[in-house]
C-alpha cells in the first residue's frame, strides 16, 4: 500500500486492508456519503464492515458505520484514525445497505437517516448475552385448502419456495387474514427461507402473533416500537445472527435483516400508522417493493380494501392480482345498504330521531338485537360533541387563548381541543353570537343517545385511549371509532356507519379511497347476507364510495381512482414531492432547484390543515407556513428525487438553517 500520513501519534496502520469506509451519523445531504479513515493494528480483529464506530469529524466525535475496508485511498490528504469500534457486533450487510442506499435516493433523503429507521440503538448488555441457539425447524406447512378461494393463489404458491412471485392480495369479507398470511410465511419457512409480515398497529399485530407462534416457535419475532429498547434489540439481534427468519412487525420491521428473505408482506397499505414521521418518510409497502426487486423475494400486498398505489403495481404489470370469484365475495359479504332519496329523513320513530339513525339503520339494528347478536355503529369522531359552531352565524367556535376547535364535554362544559382550557363564557369572533350548536356528534354522546333508544341493552365504547379488543355474542350495542372496532365472536349482527359525511367531505386527495377502505373494514366484521348480517351506510346510495362498498368492488374503485388521478396529475399516476416551510425558505430552496424538463410547481399554498402542528406544540413550523408541490410524470421520479437531493445540499453548504421539510409522494397532499 501507498504511505500514508496520519493525524494521531505513533498508531501503527493494520496490516490487512488499512483503509475503512466510514458514514458518519450526521444527516447532512452534503455529507451523505463514505470517508476514509486509517485502522490501527489493535483495531484490526474487531473492524469488519457493517460494525458501529466512532470517529472524530471536524473536530467532534461522530457515532457511524464501517461499510468496508480496502487496501488505498483516493483521498490525497492526511487521513485520521478511526477514534473507536463501538461494538464487534455487525449490525449491517451488503444487502441492508444496498437497500437503504435506495430508499434515501427514492426519498430524496440521507441514508444516515434510513439507517436510524433500519437498525435500532445498541443495547451493550443484550449484545453480551449469549447468543440463542439456531432456529428450530418449521412445523408441518399448514393446510392451504382456504387458498383455493383465490383462483391464482396456487400458481402464487407454488413460486413461493425458489421464486419471486409478487402480488396484490384482495381479501374477501370476513377471511382470516392472519392465518392465510402465516400459511405463505410456513411455505417460505419451509424452504429454508425467510419472512417480513409487516401490519399497521399493535392489534394487528397481537392477532397475526396467536398464529404465527404455534406454527414456528422461536424462529418467529415481533418487532414493535411497544416492546422498549431492550427487548426490540435483543429480538432485531437474534434475526441479525440468524436465529429467527420470520419476522413480525409495525412499519420499521419491513428493514428486519432476514437472512436469505423470501417473502415480504404489507398488510392493510392504506393505514395511515404505516405513514413514517421521521425523515425521509418512507412508506413500508414502497420499501418492500424496493427490497423485493433488489434481493429477489416474493412480495403480497393485501387488505380488505385497495390503495391506489397497489392498483398501480398490478396496472403496471408489476404484481399479479390475487382476487376471489364473484361468486365466493357475494356469498361472504354481508347486505349493504344505504340511503335512497326516501331515505335520507330521520325515521318517524321519536327513538330513532333521538338517535339520529334513519328508519333503515334503525330496523337493522332492531332485527340484529331481536336476534340476540352485537349490533356495531361507527363514529367518526370519539370525545362527546368534538365540533362546534356558533348557533346565528354558524362559524366555527374556535378558543380565544389557540385558535383551537372547541368541544362540548359531559356535563356540558365547553372546552379547547388542543390546550384544554374552559371556555366559560364563548363569544362568537365573526358575529357575537353567545350561543353554540353541534357540527358533529362523538362516540360518547353517541352512546348515550343509543342508550335511550335500545333500553336494557348493554353498551360497549370503544377508541381514543379505552379500546376493546372483542365483545361476546349476543345482543349489545358497540359505539366504536375508525380503527378501533372490536371483533365481535361470531360477527355482528349488523353494522351501522354514521356521520359518513366527516370521512366524505375531508378536503384530502385520499379521502373517498380511505372512506371505502373504512366502511369495507367494518363490513367484514358483520355476518354474511346468508346468515342474516347487514351493513347500512348512512350516505347518499349514489356516491361512487357508496356504490363501490354496495357492489364490494375495491378493485373497480381503486381503478377508477387511479384513471381519474391520472387525468388530473396526482400521485399515484405521477411522483409528486412537497415542500414546506416559511415562505421565504420554500422559495429559496425551489430557486435553487434544477427540475427536470417535465417537471411543474404547484403553489405556494398555505400548509394543509391535518399537516400543520397545532400552536403551541412546539415544532418547528409553528406561525405561517407554506406548501409548494411539484410534480414529473413516473418516468421522471428519479430525477426529481436527485433535484431535490441536491437542492438540499446546495441549502446545506450554504448554512440555510430555516426549517423545512422536503417528502416525496406525501400522505397528505390537501
Amino acid at each position: 500500500m501507498s504511505t500514508v500520513s496520519a493525524r494521531g501519534g505513533s498508531r501503527v496502520p493494520a496490516t490487512r486492508k488499512p483503509i475503512g469506509k466510514v458514514l458518519p451519523m450526521l444527516g447532512l445531504a452534503h455529507l451523505d456519503r463514505e470517508f476514509d479513515y486509517l485502522i490501527d493494528e489493535q483495531q484490526d480483529e474487531v473492524a469488519t464492515p457493517g460494525v458501529r464506530v466512532r470517529v472524530r469529524f471536524s473536530g467532534r466525535l461522530i457515532d457511524g458505520f464501517l461499510l468496508d475496508r480496502v487496501d488505498e485511498t483516493a483521498h490525497t490528504g492526511r487521513l485520521g484514525w478511526l477514534e473507536r469500534v463501538v461494538s464487534g457486533e455487525p449490525v449491517l450487510d451488503p444487502a441492508l445497505i444496498g437497500v437503504c442506499r435506495a430508499v434515501a435516493d427514492r426519498y430524496a433523503g440521507t441514508l444516515s437517516d434510513v439507517l436510524r429507521l433500519a437498525v435500532p440503538p445498541r443495547h451493550a448488555r443484550t449484545e453480551k448475552e449469549d447468543p440463542p441457539n439456531a432456529a428450530s425447524a418449521v412445523a408441518a406447512v399448514p393446510d392451504l385448502t382456504a387458498w383455493q378461494a383465490y383462483p391464482a393463489a396456487p400458481s402464487f404458491i407454488d413460486l413461493l419456495p425458489a421464486g419471486n412471485p409478487r402480488a396484490v392480495w384482495q381479501a374477501t369479507a370476513g377471511e382470516d387474514w392472519p392465518t392465510r398470511l402465516a400459511e405463505l410465511a410456513a411455505v417460505t419457512a419451509a424452504a429454508g427461507r425467510g419472512a417480513i409480515i409487516v401490519v399497521p398497529d399493535q392489534r394487528d399485530l397481537d392477532r397475526l402473533e396467536r398464529v404465527c407462534a404455534p406454527l414456528f416457535g422461536d424462529r418467529c419475532v415481533t418487532l414493535a416500537a411497544g416492546l422498549g429498547p431492550t427487548a426490540r434489540y435483543r429480538r432485531w439481534l437474534a434475526v441479525r445472527r440468524g436465529a429467527a427468519d420470520v419476522v413480525l412487525g409495525t412499519r420499521s420491521a419491513i428493514f428486519a435483516p432476514v437472512h436469505d428473505l423470501g417473502l415480504l408482506v404489507v398488510w392493510d397499505d392504506g393505514d395511515d400508522s404505516l405513514n413514517e414521521p421521521r425523515a425521509p418518510y418512507p412508506h413500508p409497502r414502497q420499501v418492500a417493493v424496493i427490497r423485493s426487486h433488489q434481493q429477489r423475494s416474493a412480495l403480497v400486498v393485501g387488505g380488505l380494501a385497495r390503495t391506489t398505489e397497489a392498483h398501480a403495481l398490478v396496472a403496471a404489470g408489476w404484481a399479479h392480482d390475487l382476487l376471489a370469484d364473484r361468486t365466493t365475495v357475494r356469498a361472504r359479504t354481508a347486505r349493504v345498504l344505504a340511503l335512497s332519496a326516501e331515505d335520507r329523513r330521520v325515521a318517524g320513530d321519536p327513538l330513532a330521531r333521538s338517535a339520529r339513525i334513519p328508519g333503515i339503520a334503525f330496523d337493522a339494528a332492531r332485527r340484529a338485537v331481536a336476534a340476540d347478536r352485537p349490533v356495531l355503529f361507527s363514529v367518526p369522531r370519539r370525545g362527546y360533541v368534538p365540533s362546534l359552531a356558533c348557533a346565528r352565524c354558524r362559524a366555527h367556535a374556535r378558543c380565544r387563548a389557540c385558535h383551537g376547535p372547541l368541544q362540548l364535554d359531559v356535563g356540558d362544559q365547553i372546552s379547547c381541543r388542543w390546550c384544554g382550557r374552559a371556555e366559560r363564557a364563548f363569544r362568537c369572533a365573526e358575529c357575537g353570537g353567545s350561543q353554540v350548536r353541534a357540527l358533529t356528534t362523538g362516540a360518547g354522546r353517541t352512546a348515550e343517545e343509543l342508550g335511550r333508544a335500545f333500553a336494557g341493552v348493554p353498551i360497549t365504547t370503544s377508541g381514543g385511549a379505552n379500546i376493546a379488543a372483542t365483545v361476546p355474542d349476543g345482543a349489545r350495542i358497540v359505539v366504536a371509532t375508525p380503527g378501533a372496532e372490536p371483533i365481535a365472536d361470531g360477527g355482528y349482527g349488523a353494522a351501522i356507519l354514521l356521520d359518513t359525511w366527516a370521512q366524505l367531505d375531508r378536503a384530502d386527495l385520499r379521502a373517498a379511497e380511505d372512506a371505502v377502505r373504512h366502511w369495507m373494514a367494518v363490513g367484514s366484521m358483520v355476518r354474511s347476507h346468508t346468515d342474516g348480517g347487514s351493513l347500512v351506510i348512512v350516505a347518499d346510495a349514489g356516491l361512487a364510495p357508496v356504490q363501490a362498498v354496495i357492489r364490494w368492488d375495491p378493485v373497480g374503485f381503486a381503478d377508477e381512482e387511479l384513471n381519474q388521478r391520472g387525468e388530473l396529475g396526482f400521485p399515484p399516476a405521477v411522483t409528486m414531492a412537497s415542500v414546506d416551510g416559511a415562505r421565504n425558505t420554500v422559495s429559496a430552496f425551489v430557486d435553487a432547484m434544477v427540475l427536470p424538463p417535465t417537471g411543474e410547481l404547484l403553489g405556494p399554498v398555505p400548509l394543509p390543515v391535518g399537516v400543520r402542528p397545532p400552536a403551541g406544540s412546539g415544532d418547528a413550523f409553528d406561525g405561517a407556513v407554506e406548501r409548494i408541490l411539484v410534480r414529473v410524470p413516473r418516468r421522471d421520479g428519479r430525477q426529481l428525487s436527485a433535484a431535490l437531493t441536491a437542492a438540499q445540499v446546495h441549502r446545506n453548504a450554504q448554512h440555510e438553517t430555516g426549517p423545512i421539510r422536503v417528502q416525496v409522494d406525501p400522505p397528505t397532499i390537501g
